[in-house]
């Protein structure tokens, strides 16, 4: 049976409509799942001003047998089978004849009870009882009340339309009844509608100018800007987050072309863009990549006869456009490198000084970090744009378009004749923002990028700043986050605690700490945002658990080895190993032995065992230095016959202690070998249990 939800609200930001879907849906199959009511097929779709859910509902419960039990069979019943008062009693509270009572077996002992068919319940009654609380259980950054009503939401609600096999399945929700109607585009069609399905929903919005599928906008967006900019040869300056925004913002898009004034194209495009953008949601338009005097803009209308919209952008664009070449011109009159003293009135963090501090700072690790990585052969220039990175905070173009930090100190680094290797560390050394953002494309940028957001999270948790729950105003997460997706694409192999170790010394006395309590805190936070990247290539969990389980010694040499287990987890040889080593790992538990001695053998296996052992530890050591893991893994699987003809031949706990302990110093080294490579007891074979 088909369902059809619609919450129809005021105008919801991008973010919460995203949330909004994501929890409803969750919640929803989650209730339906809970009474027996199957789903299948369960779609999302918005637009700012309506939240929709569909799917295909089975019609009810299906009706069940439901034993009911009553009082225990000796209280029931008398010695002779005669039942007593209470078994009549409740024979006659359930509406049943006391010959039709039976004695069921419990934990508790024999109790007499009762088989009754319970009609299932349905799917309309089961969605009219749980939706109200699903709605009203959504939880938003910012929620609002409005009216004489109690109900707290992003934005008010104004309307409820829930079918189910197109009927109404009716349901209120602080004053508002659901029902079968709803509303076309706020401005062109803002009459009654009755539906009876999602495919009539659907028609009747279209031809009432809205489309109810979000990647059905972006493409009419899309294709709008392609027969615009087609007889100029230009195309639009990509911006996938505005494109989101802007189809999530507008009901039925329309698409308008304008232009401003030629001489603002001597203002660099990444000002343009970002001028565009910020001030009006703009695109821009380029050929060959360079601005042209036109934009892009999206309108919630189905035209603009006669030009009111592309007019009124281009007036207030025109004075955006003044104001940033005022701000350029200013910035370049007064000098980049000039303004470097101001970052000492500018606060970093009470506790750790200013920008003018963590510039001095960054000197210093960018050095470290440039010895570090032995392709780096730019120690001057990295300390000239650490010295400067931070300057563009305190330009006036940074002050007004705050998106722009990192690029405007590279373009006025550019501009004031610095080298390449300074401009670029200096415009990237924020990136990546995020888990989808590209990491820095210079050698120079990364390690800057690396210096800053270290200096940053060790500084932080070092003063002892928690970052519990969804608390984290230095933005510590997407920092960490930062630091392992450079590691990683640029394989970066670094020592994690000298790392830490090193930006602690750099801050001196500002950090009271105990250095073991900090590093113990970075462990765990950088282990959590490694395992999200990692996660994100598609590797099991339990394989990463493997990989850290040996240790957070190198943020890259932890991928390495996670991505080893992943590729040989699959081999006829994988499974058998991880169950020794399990083994291994059983026997050793609660155990102590001195250091191995091969003159204390008797057997021939635990001879032959050493003697292989020795071998593969000799061919294994250069594999696991140059982070080559899977042929490391590959040497360790010669291991597997020696070791299961010592467990098969070999009495481990031997009565003479001398013999015993030898035994298990024996095993002891090879665990510690083999845990170079992973902590194979994190792995889980068929039939364990996951403890996930």
């Amino acid at each position: 049976m088909e369902f059809l939800l619609e919450i129809k609200v005021e105008e919801m930001p991008l973010a919460h409509v995203r949330t909004a879907l994501e929890d409803m849906s969750e919640k929803l199959k989650k209730e339906l799942a809970s009474a027996r009511i199957s789903c299948d097929g369960l779609r999302r779709f918005s637009t700012t001003r309506r939240l929709i859910l569909t799917a295909d509902l089975a019609a009810g419960q299906a009706d069940r047998d439901e034993l009911i039990t009553g009082p225990p069979k000796a209280a029931a019943f008398a010695a002779d089978g005669t039942p007593t008062p209470a078994a009549l009693g409740f024979a006659r509270s359930k509406g049943v004849d006391v010959s039709q009572l039976q004695v069921v077996t419990t934990e508790k002992g024999e109790y007499v009870g009762v088989r009754k068919a319970v009609k299932g319940r349905s799917a309309a009654d089961i969605l009219a009882e749980t939706l109200p609380s699903i709605i009203t259980s959504l939880s938003f950054p910012k929620m609002m009340r409005w009216g004489m009503g109690s109900l707290r939401f992003s934005r008010p609600i104004r309307g409820l339309l829930c079918l189910l096999d197109g009927n109404t399945v009716s349901f209120s929700l602080d004053g508002l009844v659901s029902g079968n109607r709803t509303t076309g585009h706020k401005l062109h069609a803002p009459e009654d509608i009755e539906v009876r399905s999602f495919e009539e929903y659907r028609a009747k919005l279209r031809e009432r100018f809205v489309v109810v599928d979000a990647d059905e906008r972006k493409a009419s967006i899309l294709r709008q800007i392609a027969a615009l900019v087609e007889p100029v040869k230009a195309e639009m300056y990509p911006d996938p987050a505005l494109l989101d925004k802007l189809a999530n913002d507008v009901e039925s898009p329309f698409v308008v072309m304008g232009s401003f004034p030629d001489y603002f194209l001597q203002l660099p495009l990444e000002v343009l863009s970002t001028a565009m953008r910020e001030g009006q949601k703009l695109f821009s338009v380029i050929r060959s990549g360079k601005q042209l005097p036109l934009f892009l803009g999206v309108a919630d209308v189905v035209g603009d006869p006669k030009g009111f919209i592309r007019t009124g952008h281009e007036r207030v664009l025109k004075a955006r456009l003044a104001d940033a070449r005022f701000f350029w011109d200013q910035d370049l009159k007064a000098g980049f490198k000039k303004r470097a003293p101001r970052l000492k009135q500018v606060l970093f963090q009470e506790k750790l000084g200013s920008y003018e501090d963590k510039a001095a700072r960054l000197e210093k690790i960018v050095a470290y970090l440039c010895w570090k990585v032995e392709t780096c052969k730019s120690a001057r220039e990295l300390a000239a744009a650490a010295v400067l990175c931070k300057v563009d905070l305190v330009t006036d173009m940074v002050r007004e378009f705050p998106a722009l930090q990192g690029t405007m100190g590279g373009l006025y680094a550019k501009a004031e004749g610095f080298p390449p290797p300074v401009v670029r560390a200096v415009a990237e050394h924020y990136l990546p923002v995020s888990a989808d953002d590209p990491s820095p494309a210079s050698l120079e940028g990364a390690i800057l990028s690396l210096a800053d957001k270290l200096d940053s999270i060790v500084g932080v948790i070092g003063i002892g700043v928690q970052t519990t729950g969804s608390s984290d105003p230095f933005g510590l997460r997407r920092n960490a986050q930062g630091v392992c997706k450079i590691v990683l694409d640029k394989k970066f192999s670094l020592p994690f605690d000298r790392l830490v170790e090193k930006v602690i010394s750099v801050y001196g006395d500002k950090i009271k700490r105990p250095k073991a309590e900090i590093l113990d805190q970075l462990r765990e936070f950088f282990s959590g945002r490694l395992r999200y990247l990692l996660e994100r290539e598609g590797i099991r969990y339990d394989l990463i658990n493997a990989a850290l389980g040996a240790g957070m010694d190198d943020l890259y040499r932890v991928a390495l080895r996670a991505r080893a287990l992943d590729v040989l987890k699959a081999g006829p040889q994988f499974e058998p190993l991880i169950l020794m080593a399990k083994r291994v790992n059983n026997i050793l538990a609660g155990q102590t032995a001195p250091a191995v001695n091969p003159d204390h053998f008797v057997e021939k296996a635990e001879k032959e065992l050493y003697a292989t052992f020795t071998i593969i530890k000799e061919n294994v050591g250069p594999m696991i230095a140059k982070g080559d893991f899977v042929q490391a893994q590959k040497i360790v699987f010669r291991l597997q016959p020696a070791l299961n003809a010592f467990f098969e031949k070999v009495m481990v706990m031997a009565e003479e202690p001398k013999l015993r302990k030898n035994r298990l110093a024996l095993l002891q080294t090879i665990h510690k070998m083999l845990l170079r490579i992973a902590d194979y007891a994190q792995v889980v074979v068929e039939g364990e249990k996951t403890g996930k």
